[in-house]
């Protein structure tokens, strides 16, 4: 058995997971795991030669240890001579904007922000968004758990192979390493890291596994990490050679032009909702990298449209900027604004300015006493309510709020049908957030809850900055 290196090198070939040239977007929480998976790519151990960005995301959850793990991160970075992006995100507010747990509105934020940070890298180098990659430090360990956590809440093959070497844009270069391993190698470079003491909270299912299920099982087993990993295997290959097939049929069903992708309805439908489910996903996967956050819920209501009886105008957004239509006999699927994304979540200070892919800038400033000039791009509220930050989202369902003159709320999807916006354009509005109370619905209408009044001793004003549509 070789080195670390050796192996993780040998994995990257194996699975294909890097090419020389692409630009790669590592994780890194601060954790044993991403600290190895910097240093093996920031010392070009893994064999191929790559542009390389470093990403942190502050969930805001801890205080002072998520302060302690950035600046660790920003620390190991400047000495790897790696950039750095760093993202700070109420975790929190976005959980309970959204009506997610912690942990899945943390993956959201993670994996969206890296979407769409890994976008804007590739457009600056001129490569298109395949040619980039985000590397994740997942260890054999994470699969093992993975796969008991799956189990637990019932799942087929796909999801029982969950955490592949390489899903979509996504890949893990130490998934065939174990944890105890990484940390071996970390200590032999001299190199530390972070510990999150919430991983150790068994009220978590992943904590529980790993500290209590998982022991119980080796104790039997002493071998069944080494018996799982195989069993994982055993089920990818079989799912590999079942989407030979769905290759074969995605290839006869499904066209690719002026960036959508169009079924044949008539043919779908003449298979069974397994296979197109199969179909469904191989056709996304080849044409879409950010398709790789659908889950199966998604694919089963895709499939279902093909349905002789389904609705002729059967539309659905989904997640990662796609959306599916069906009309005149085709189910077509394409990202909701051509060539752009859905909004990714970001703060906003005060005063500050952020970026928005695709959709220009969003600046906050204080303004002037007695000012009160503006236009659907440019307001100013009662800064006196606000803290010293803002969140920035698209518009989520189930959005409501009380514009500007009105009484009572509305919902957010009727604002902006009165407003006569496009339907491909919607879910690039910016919607400015106080906590979970819609502040400005950028472009449309400010809310009635945050306009000045004669007390008013801190006016802030807010200007949407379009860029290209």
């Amino acid at each position: 058995m070789g080195t670390l290196p050796d192996i993780a090198s040998a994995t990257v070939r194996r699975h294909d997971l890097l090419q020389p040239g692409d630009i790669v977007l590592a994780m890194v929480s601060g954790g044993a795991d991403s600290v190895a998976l910097l240093h093996l790519l920031a010392s070009g151990q893994l064999g191929v030669e790559v542009t390389l960005v470093a990403m942190h995301v502050n969930h805001m959850l801890r205080g002072a240890d998520a302060d302690a793990d950035e600046q660790f991160v920003r620390d190991l970075c400047e000495r790897l001579g790696v950039e750095l992006e760093v993202l700070r995100f109420d975790v929190a507010e976005y959980a309970r904007a959204k009506k997610l747990n912690l942990e899945e509105a943390g993956r959201e934020v993670r994996y969206n922000s890296a979407d769409w940070e890994l976008n804007k890298l590739c457009r600056s180098a001129g490569l298109p968004i395949e040619r980039g990659r985000i590397a994740v430090g997942h260890s054999a360990d994470d699969r093992v758990e993975t796969f008991m956590m799956r189990l637990v809440a019932g799942a087929g093959a796909k999801g029982l192979t969950s955490l592949r070497h390489r899903r979509g844009r996504i890949v893990r270069p130490l998934a065939d390493l174990s944890r105890s391993a990484i940390r071996s190698y970390l200590r032999e470079q001299g190199e530390v890291w972070r510990e999150d003491a919430s991983n150790a909270d068994t009220t978590r299912l992943r904590a529980r596994i790993r500290e209590e299920i998982l022991p119980a099982l080796r104790e039997i087993n002493p071998r069944f990490d080494e018996a799982t990993l195989r069993t994982i295997d055993i089920l990818t290959t079989d799912d590999h050679v079942l989407s030979g097939v769905t290759m074969l049929s995605a290839h006869q069903l499904s066209t690719f032009e002026d960036e959508v992708l169009s079924f044949d309805t008539s043919g779908m439908a003449s298979l069974s909702i397994p296979a197109r489910r199969r179909v469904l996903r191989w056709a996304l996967n080849d044409h879409f990298p950010e398709s790789s956050r659908l889950e199966f819920a998604h694919f089963e209501t895709l499939a279902h449209a093909f349905e002789l009886d389904a609705p002729e105008r059967f539309k659905h957004d989904l997640p990662g900027g796609l959306r599916a239509r069906r009309r005149y006999g085709t189910i077509s699927i394409s990202r909701a604004e051509r060539g752009g994304r859905a909004l990714a979540p970001r703060l906003l200070s005060i005063p500050g300015t952020v970026e928005l892919d695709g959709t220009g800038a969003l600046h906050a400033s204080v303004a002037a006493l007695g000012d009160l000039s503006g236009n659907p791009y440019s307001v100013v509220i009662d800064g006196d309510l606000l803290g010293e930050t803002l969140t920035v989202t698209g518009p989520v369902a189930g959005d409501r709020m009380r514009p500007l003159g009105m009484s009572g709320t509305k919902k957010v999807s009727d604002i902006l049908i009165d407003a006569k916006v496009p339907a491909e354009e919607r879910p690039q509005v910016p919607v400015v957030r106080d906590g979970e109370r819609i502040v400005w619905l950028a472009g449309v209408r400010m809310s009635d809850e945050y306009k000045v009044s004669a007390g008013t001793t801190r006016p802030v004003r807010l200007t949407w900055e379009q860029g290209r549509r």
